[in-house]
């Protein structure tokens, strides 16, 4: 009889199937693993980039605030004489331009007053001479930039000032709206006078003097332009003259660019109100100064950026409205304007009743 023998287990096998069984457990587990470590890595990126971009917006930020600083209260103004002995400026008997040539006065130079009252121009000029005890050089220049040609213009500036040291020019002069109105109610007279003023004779007032300042390779120019045009995204009822004053701050910014490297600065200057005439302010305040307290932040900023707000509150008061949606802040200029222009119809009315 012979022996039985009984089947043996295969061990190899089983050991393969255990190990296949493990492998695929770790591969598993590690691919969890591996998506979980991803996603941990992904926020922290995300956490990283956010909190990078947050320190950098707060440094940009930051930076803002000290250069704010810095040129409104810490730069150094510019010696004035360094560009040349004498300053021009345009609508020099009333208002900023008036307080601006006081201001000039003082600082040692000698004024050419271009405005179209001859008798203004005289009283204007006795007056400096009296705050400076005489010592003062003046020279007047009588033209009328709404009725006057570019070329006459330009022609009659040229010959004033051919023999002079004329460092500094200031376009001051400017003409607006008596009070608010449609684009359609601007008369033409009204229209071509504030082109001729705004436009026309700051161009060739400029084109003038820059031929005397390229020679001497030196000089500042300062075009006083609006918030009408820099402060707000539109200016309603106020059409023309807004545009004139856009035009001002584009022709500063490009004429700066080409004329830096014959070392000439040349910048606009951007006021919101201001207690002139023209404004029909008689009251200064905190927001609203004075032609005086004006024309000093004005002459500290004479040579620096292409456009600035040289008066602080001002530019606070501009970035206030920048900081407001623009649909909202133009409804509320031409709901004000609105109410302007309907005061200034029933003064106009009132006024033909006492003629009549």
């Amino acid at each position: 009889m012979g022996i039985s023998q009984t089947k043996q287990p295969n061990y190899n096998m089983l050991f393969d199937a255990l190990l296949l069984f493990y492998i695929k457990k770790n591969i598993e587990r590690t691919i969890s693993l591996s998506l979980s470590l991803s996603t941990m890595d992904l926020q922290g990126l995300i956490l990283i980039a956010t909190a990078t971009l947050g320190f950098i917006s707060l440094c940009n930020h930051l930076a803002n605030i000290l250069n704010w600083v810095w040129v409104n209260f810490l730069r150094p103004p510019k010696n004035l004489k360094h560009y040349g002995s004498w300053a021009l400026i345009t609508g020099s008997t009333d208002g900023i331009g008036r307080a601006l040539a006081s201001e000039m006065a003082s600082k040692g130079l000698g004024l050419i007053l271009l405005g179209r009252d001859p008798i203004k121009l005289e009283a204007t000029s006795q007056e400096i001479q009296k705050q400076n005890g005489g010592l003062v050089e003046i020279k007047t220049i009588v033209i009328d930039f709404a009725k006057e040609s570019g070329e006459e213009i330009a022609r009659k500036v040229e010959e004033e000032i051919e023999d002079l040291d004329v460092g500094i020019l200031v376009n001051n002069a400017g003409l607006a709206y008596p009070f608010a109105r449609f684009f359609d109610e601007v008369g033409l007279d009204l229209m071509d006078s504030i082109v001729g003023v705004n436009i026309v004779g700051t161009t060739w007032v400029t084109k003038a003097v820059l031929k005397t300042m390229m020679k001497r390779k030196r000089g500042a120019i300062v075009n006083i332009g609006s918030g009408s045009s820099a402060a707000v995204s539109s200016y309603p009822l106020y059409t023309v003259y807004a545009a004139s004053k856009a035009y001002i701050a584009m022709l500063s910014r490009c004429i700066s660019l080409e004329y830096k490297q014959h070392g000439i600065d040349i910048q606009c200057q951007i006021p919101l109100l201001v207690a002139t005439k023209m404004a029909s302010i008689r009251r200064s305040s905190f927001f609203i100064p004075s032609p005086e307290t004006y024309s000093r932040a004005s002459l500290r900023a004479i040579g620096y950026e292409q456009v600035l707000v040289p008066y602080w509150p001002h530019s606070l008061q501009r970035l206030l409205m920048k900081l407001l949606p623009e649909p909202l802040l133009d409804r509320w200029i031409l709901q004000y304007f609105s109410g302007m222009r309907k005061r200034g119809l029933q003064k106009k009315q009132q006024q033909k009743r006492r003629e009549n």
